[in-house]
């Protein structure tokens, strides 16, 4: 009998890291400070906004270790809270995951590639050639295809291309482009905040009050909630690595590292970053940025024109690695919904040669083609990051239940601070959630459908696997 192919555990914990920080970097640090100077009014409250959501993230990754030190195996999040609370509300995340989180944000970050990559070829417009406007409660969008959707969609087909052939081959070029990515963040605030930085532009920016005229910290904290849109979206997937678990050579140990160090490397840069903005662009500049291209904005004050190409290609560099690591961390999830007879049964096998998810890589593709298609950028933002608040304050919870349901159980790695830090980030997730589903529920209110309509796809699934089941041995469903 020909034994089952498994996952070849080749990813080292530089690697491990290196897909929690390339996972992160993506485009949202060059673009979302614009639409928070916009929101919040003070370039102090705009380090604020990324303070705030560096601590929340710092704080989740520090809360997961527990989780996945006791659990390291494919699946990541989903299957800390299939233990930690109960198999349905493992099955809504994944279920979610890959109708709007993992997919959506892939998803944008495709769309941002083609967005940027059009700087340097303009032929690729975002004008819709085949399609048209559609009315939604969150507004019009356009649905069709353009020559940037179209090109977004072939970089989502190379990559899935890419991580068919193996996750060495994967976390290589996750690893090395993860390298550069630091590497032009850490230029970035060399060049703004000491070359190039502009004496009356610093003054101006932080000689600011700290607070909008008239105006005081907790009539903004709704305000400053929901501004962290963009910076959440911007630290988001540091969570992924967990979910390659079966592919890393010591996953226990290396995954909370991973998860500690990467979000506080990426962190530390996103903070720096936006002080190397507010030291060459006056707040006007940066909320007035076309396109919302911050980074292209700064690099041009400083190079001229040449700077509208060198930060094109930067991005195009950060939004491609950034996929690749959703794309390879993505189908693993997939792969153990189906082998609990919850997903798809062909997602629940491996390549028999490259030891690949090969049938959740190719439906994974598949749906975020459709999302390309269907939605922009912004919409998309708002669609994920709600949806993904939620699940990251529910698995916090889980770390508590375990605590109490399994007091004994061996934990190699054990949440510091607890029970303050991780009840913390319960209590600041949960703010964010309701903060967001007051200020913006033309987004989170339908977010909140999508996981709700998992309830029903879960017992319905269950119902036909039972009969499956029934009906290959004999019995009575």
């Amino acid at each position: 009998m020909t034994a089952k192919p498994e996952f070849v555990k080749a990813m080292s914990r530089l690697d491990a890291t290196a897909l929690v920080a390339g996972a992160m970097i993506g485009s949202g640090i060059f673009i979302v400070s614009a639409d928070i100077v916009r929101q919040v009014h003070s370039p102090g409250l705009v380090l604020l906004v990324w303070a705030i959501s560096g601590v929340v993230t710092v704080l989740g990754a520090l809360t997961y270790g527990e989780l996945a030190a006791m659990f390291p195996h494919a699946g990541g999040q989903y299957v800390y809270l299939r233990e930690a609370i109960s198999p349905l509300f493992g099955y809504l995340y994944g279920w979610t995951l890959f109708m709007v989180i993992q997919t959506g944000t892939i998803a944008a970050v495709a769309v941002a590639f083609a967005r940027f990559t059009a700087v340097l070829f303009p032929a690729l417009s975002p004008d819709v050639f085949v399609g048209g406007t559609v009315q939604l409660p969150s507004g019009p969008i356009e649905v069709g295809l353009s020559a940037q959707r179209v090109f977004a969609i072939l970089s989502i087909v190379v990559l899935t291309w890419i991580n068919y052939w193996g996750v060495r081959t994967a976390a290589f070029i996750q690893t090395s482009l993860t390298f550069i990515k630091v590497a032009t963040l850490v230029a970035l605030v060399l060049l703004g905040a000491v070359l190039f930085r502009k004496p009356e532009v610093v003054a101006a920016n932080f000689s600011m009050a700290f607070l909008p005229e008239g105006g005081s910290l907790l009539m903004l904290l709704p305000a400053i909630g929901a501004a962290m849109v963009g910076t959440l979206f911007a630290m988001d997937a540091w969570n992924n690595v967990g979910f390659a678990a079966d592919e890393l050579k010591n996953p226990a140990k290396d995954i909370p590292i991973a998860m500690g160090l990467g979000t506080l490397t990426v962190t530390v840069l996103y903070l720096l970053s936006n002080v190397a903005y507010l030291s060459v662009l006056p707040a006007d500049a940066i909320a007035n940025a076309a396109q919302d291209r911050v980074g292209t904005a700064a690099l041009q004050a400083m190079f001229g024109p040449a700077g509208l190409y060198l930060m094109a290609i930067a991005i195009m560099i950060s939004t491609f690695g950034c996929n690749n690591g959703l794309i390879l961390s993505g189908a693993r999830v997939y792969y153990a919904m189906a082998r609990d007879n919850l997903f798809f049964r062909r997602t629940g096998t491996l390549h028999p040669v490259h030891k690949t998810p090969t049938f959740g890589l190719v439906i994974q593709a598949v749906w975020i083609s459709v999302l390309c298609v269907s939605g922009t950028y912004s919409q998309l933002l708002d669609y994920v990051i709600f949806a993904a608040v939620l699940f990251y304050m529910l698995t916090a919870v889980g770390l508590f239940a375990l605590r109490v349901r399994r007091p004994h159980a061996e934990r190699p790695v054990r949440a510091p601070g607890y029970p303050w830090l991780p009840g913390a980030y319960v209590l600041l997730t949960a703010l964010i959630g309701v903060d967001l589903l007051f200020k913006k529920p033309q987004y989170t209110w339908p977010g909140l459908m999508i996981v709700a309509l998992g309830v029903p796809v879960y017992y319905l699934w269950r119902a036909v696997t039972r009969r499956r089941e029934a009906a290959a041995s004999g019995r009575r469903p």
